[in-house]
């Protein structure tokens, strides 16, 4: 797994910066006195600092942006990080802080003068995940990356506020891990196989193979995977810290690599759907952030995996195929695969543990990104006290979640001339009837959320708290979730 950087904390002593090597970040404010790191620094450098805020270019900087200064003269540093830090900034700039630096930081060692910077842990938190960097696959010698140093006015203090995170940026590198893994290496079973690995870590790990699945009767999972010679998995993760608790069930789609089956895709743009397993990500580094802070919660974690191919055994567009829940659905188009995974995974769910509550994650539809765009994920739930505990989880975490709507008019677009429904409702609402299918495998008083990742899950852009590429959107928001509302 890529490690996170782990930062040494260590007190602040302005006259020794000029000797600092590597790369060395400050944060000053927009305007006022300049914090004693950055007089240091404008002495050594004999005034060429306070020139540089003076310029144009620092006014046009937003807060939380950054300009750097290479090799600047009076400094050992090989270049001065300068961002732009509000005195009294929201967690959102002292993210952006921490993200731009991340984004200048080099390989060498990195030094960040923060003194009594408010919300320092927000900052480094930022820096942390934006220096997240997948290499797997890279050939050559790499350099790898130095040290980093935060210089403070608490360091014991800032350290253990630090302390809390540390599982949580694991557990986001290795969701994004299994995101960026290409498909010819994260098969269905070395996936599982990965997910076994999470014992080590306390947690329950059951692998479900074909003959128990159909045994179980998951045919709506095994009809997605028939066409592949890749063999469809569950995998159920346990953990228990909560006592006698009912748990709170996370659910996955895990489809590994998706063609569209029959149904298949435009060739162009298909090498993304390597992605389309990035719920069954999320779930498992929700799961591994929970082990490792050794949370006081029950949750069960359940990811269907399956590689969606066309071939001769491969299920075809107007198939009927009956789900665990009994009721049968006509595969009207096979690239709507993922809610037939889930389908049956959420019955087994509710079945087998009787949860509390139930989340499921999936980048289930295009629809959601052109209602959304990549800024949100979209929250459709049967339950207005979870979806709003939900979406304030990811508001606090600095995840765009946004509520979406669900009525009968969008599940009436699911009849079947031929069966009791079928997977798609056409264009309009793609979303929305996406979800409605969802929901007829939720048993009645059973909250519950679905997010449509498709959105965020990888993006093309960087953002604050990644760079481009996998950002493990949701592991933050779900640890929270059940910090604030499922621990005792």
């Amino acid at each position: 797994m890529t490690e996170p950087v782990t930062p040494q904390f260590r007190p602040l002593d302005p006259a020794a910066l000029p000797a600092v090597e590597g790369r060395l970040a400050l944060l000053v404010p927009p305007e006022g006195r300049l914090p004693a790191a950055a007089r240091a620094v404008d002495r050594a450098t004999r005034k060429a600092l306070s020139r540089m805020l003076a310029a144009p270019a620092w006014a046009k900087l937003k807060p939380g942006e950054a300009t750097v200064m290479a090799w600047p003269g009076g400094l050992a540093a090989e270049a001065l990080i300068v961002v732009k830090a509000p005195r009294r900034p929201g967690p959102a700039e002292a993210r952006a802080a921490g993200g731009a630096i991340a984004k200048h930081r080099g390989t060498g060692a990195l030094t960040v003068a923060a003194g009594d910077a408010p919300l320092l842990e927000e900052t480094v938190m930022a820096l942390t995940l934006r220096a997240y960097d997948f290499a797997a696959h890279k050939t050559g010698e790499r350099e790898a990356p130095g040290p980093v140093t935060i210089l403070c006015a608490d360091p014991e203090g800032a350290a253990a506020r630090l302390e809390p995170f540390a599982a949580v940026a694991e557990g986001v590198f290795f969701a994004r891990d299994l995101v960026s893994e290409p498909a010819n290496v994260l098969t269905t079973t070395e996936f599982a196989t990965r997910l076994e690995g999470l014992r080590d870590l306390g947690l329950e790990v059951e692998v479900l193979d074909e003959a128990a699945l159909e045994r179980i009767g998951m045919r709506l999972l095994l009809a997605v995977g028939q066409g592949s010679e890749s063999p469809s998995r569950v995998v159920v993760m346990r953990w228990t810290g909560g006592g006698d608790e009912a748990p709170l069930a996370l659910v996955g789609k895990g489809v590994c690599f998706d063609t569209g089956g029959i149904s298949i895709k435009p060739a162009s743009g298909m090498d993304d759907m390597t992605m389309d397993m990035a719920g069954a990500a999320t779930v498992a580094g929700v799961m591994r952030t929970l082990a490792r802070r050794k949370a006081r919660a029950n949750v069960v974690g359940l990811v269907g995996l399956v590689e969606n191919m066309p071939s001769g055994r491969a299920t075809r567009p107007g198939d009927v195929v009956r789900s665990l829940k009994g009721d049968t659905v006509e595969i009207i188009n096979t690239d709507a695969e993922g809610r037939l995974v889930l389908a049956d995974v959420l019955w087994h769910a509710q079945e087998t543990y009787a949860p509390r509550a139930i989340v499921n994650l999936a980048t289930l539809t295009g629809a959601i990104i052109v209602a959304l765009g990549h800024e949100n994920a979209g929250v459709f739930s049967n339950d207005d006290a979870l979806a709003d505990a939900l979406v304030a989880a990811a508001r606090a975490e600095g995840e765009g979640a946004w509520r979406m709507p669900m009525g009968d008019a969008y599940d009436a677009m699911l009849k079947s001339d031929v069966a009791d429904m079928k997977n798609v409702g056409g264009r309009d609402g793609g979303s929305i009837t996406a979800a409605q299918f969802l929901k007829r495998f939720i048993r009645e008083g059973t909250p519950w959320c679905h997010i449509d990742i498709a959105g965020v899950a990888k993006v093309k852009a960087e953002t604050a708290l990644s760079p481009k590429g996998a950002t493990g959107w949701g592991v933050m928001t779900l640890d929270r979730l059940v910090r604030d509302r499922f621990e005792g």
